[in-house]
């Protein structure tokens, strides 16, 4: 081998420093007449492609799907007004995990950075955390979250010279507007004493309560009460008091595929107004709950090691208030639950768990009600998240299709993309948020992982303590004897097929259970043919529209089985006016 001089030796040592600072970066401000004092927070810096939907802010276009665009983000601690952080390739990014990998061309730049607030808890445990500000934990129009003015700029790549890149956060989301009451729309809002122990500050729940026709001029009458559980609500859902709006531009519905969709949504939203107030719809009170936590846009519902006591929070703080002020029942027979996705699962869960204080649960494409189907993974079988098991090869695990089975994303790419937006859990998405749910509190503070977010690693500690505690399928199993009695034909499942999530599979595990339970279940489940992401049992209607109907297939149901099943002496006329 050919030795070389000692003088090239030097030369080519001397190239090392120059290159490093030659790799690319990007310079972020925090202005110097921010008044908020030193921040900390996640750090995200955003590229879109001119071309791709050249009219939204990068910040709109973040996403895990099969138009993601690159983004890199970075914790940041004591941020003092006045300096800069670096975004290189020290940041982690998706679908591209390092800024140097970026490909030259032109993009639109923005930077945001996510807010993070010190929590004290009670039990004496300090978190940094992304407070919710009334917009249910979206980051991108979180009240108070900073943000740069996008700016175009033509990207060389790691091999060319690039002209420096300095964004300002100059911009400030604002708080949300108040939600204006209506005659048939309230809006309840109580400071919950076990949160407020939970998070060493004062915590709040709130409810948006749509009231029956004929509440003010029946003074006497008590109603029943039905929950519509699922996200973070504005508002009351599908619900609208004027006709819709002529003069509405038609929108594109990518998800439904359907031109005008929202103008679908007015006039659907419209009839529901219509039939809530004409005769003989049923008398109830509505009810959409306001959970957010510091984890996600709603709490599941439950009782968590990270979380706190949500779960009684809402039934023993949150409900004898509502029924307190509207003239409730206040009685098992006369509550229902029901709701989609995250919302299915909550209105399975909070029957579960509080079996005697719910008459029946709606539970639509639920999120994984059994473990051993947690999309399209088995967290005790399986040694791995990301990749099925075998010696010689890696295939990766989908982790959503559309009803031809065609898939956009896997498990990995999902994970790796939430662990681009927040470390610790506070991604503010999906698998996050089932950690701040599911898990033990981890040695951190933090939710203890589930699987190692790079390596797709599955941890068996905690799945075994998710599988006691809220596998929802093992817990039907291992407690039936005591819950049969008290889940008697209240369960009802619907999910299609061809759930873009594979939230079907886990249906079909607590299903077979159902079918042969003793004592018998009395159960309903049900399945839409090559039906997606959400179905809810209208065998009628597609995805699109069923799933603005919701009160009109679930209320009639409520009012039978109340009927039926009403104890002695039960007031079931006062309402039924």
């Amino acid at each position: 081998m050919q030795r070389k001089s000692p003088a090239l030796v030097l030369w080519l040592l001397a190239l090392l420093p120059v290159a490093a600072l030659a790799a690319p970066s990007v310079e972020v401000r925090l202005p110097a007449k921010f008044q908020g004092g030193p921040q900390m927070g996640r750090l995200l810096l955003m590229f879109a492609p001119v071309d791709q939907a050249p009219g939204e802010e990068p910040r709109a276009l973040v996403n895990w799907d099969g138009e993601a665009i690159p983004f890199f983000g970075l914790d940041v601690r004591n941020w003092k007004p006045g300096t800069t952080r670096r975004i290189d390739d020290t940041a982690f990014g998706f679908p591209l995990q390092t800024l140097s990998t970026l490909p030259p061309g032109e993009y639109r730049v923005q930077a945001l950075l996510n807010r993070y607030e010190t929590f004290r808890r009670g039990d004496g445990r300090v978190l940094e955390l992304p407070p919710d500000r009334g917009e249910g934990q979206q980051w991108r129009r979180k009240p108070g979250n900073l943000y740069s003015k996008p700016i175009t700029i033509r990207w060389r790549g790691a091999s060319g010279a690039q002209a420096a890149i300095a964004l300002d956060l100059s911009e400030e989301i604002p708080p949300i507007a108040e939600f204006k009451e209506t005659p048939w729309v309230k809006y309840v809002r109580i400071r919950s004493d076990r949160l407020s122990k939970f998070w060493g500050r004062d915590t709040y729940l709130g409810a948006f309560v749509t009231l029956p026709a004929g509440f003010d001029s029946h003074p006497d009458a008590r109603y029943p009460l039905v929950i519509n559980h699922g996200h973070f609500p504005s508002g009351p859902a599908a619900w609208r008091e004027t006709p819709p709006d002529p003069s509405l531009k038609p929108e594109y519905s990518k998800r439904f595929k359907l031109d005008g969709y929202n103008r679908i949504q007015q006039q659907l939203s419209w009839e529901f107004f219509q039939s809530w107030t004409g005769k003989g719809f049923p008398r109830v009170l509505l009810v959409e709950i306001q959970h957010a936590t510091p984890f996600y846009d709603d709490s599941y519902g439950v009782n968590s090691a990270n979380n706190g006591p949500y779960g009684d929070a809402i039934q023993y703080e949150l409900i004898p208030e509502i029924e307190r002020r509207f003239r409730g029942i206040g009685q098992g027979w006369a509550r229902f639950v029901y709701g989609g996705s995250t919302g299915g699962w909550i209105a399975m869960a909070v029957q579960m768990f509080y079996p005697d204080d719910y008459n029946g649960a709606w539970i639509a494409c639920p999120d994984p009600i059994d473990f051993r189907h947690y999309l399209t993974v088995d967290i005790y079988a399986d040694r791995n998240a990301y990749f099925m098991p075998n010696r010689f090869k890696r295939t990766p695990r989908p982790a959503h299709r559309n009803w031809l089975g065609h898939v956009d994303t896997t498990l990995q790419e999902n994970n790796l993309w939430e662990y681009a937006l927040g470390t610790r859990a506070r991604s503010g998405d999906q698998f996050d948020v089932w950690e701040s749910v599911f898990s033990p509190v981890g040695d951190d503070g933090y939710p203890r992982r589930i699987w190692d977010r790079l390596t797709g690693e599955i941890d068996p500690i905690t799945a075994a303590y998710w599988r006691e505690n809220y596998d929802l399928g093992h817990i039907l199993r291992r407690d039936w004897p005591r819950l049969a009695p008290k889940l008697r034909g209240k369960l009802r499942l619907y999910v299609g097929d061809m759930d873009n999530y594979y939230l079907n599979n886990a249906v079909y595990a607590v299903e077979e259970f159902l079918k042969t339970a003793q004592p018998a279940a009395d159960a309903v489940v049900d399945y839409g043919d090559r039906d997606e992401h959400c179905w809810n049992g209208d065998h009628t209607r597609s995805n699109a529209y069923s799933r603005l109907r919701y009160p009109q297939m679930v209320l009639p149901w409520a009012v039978e089985r109340m009927l039926a099943t009403a104890p002695p002496g039960a007031d079931v006329r006062s309402w039924r006016y």
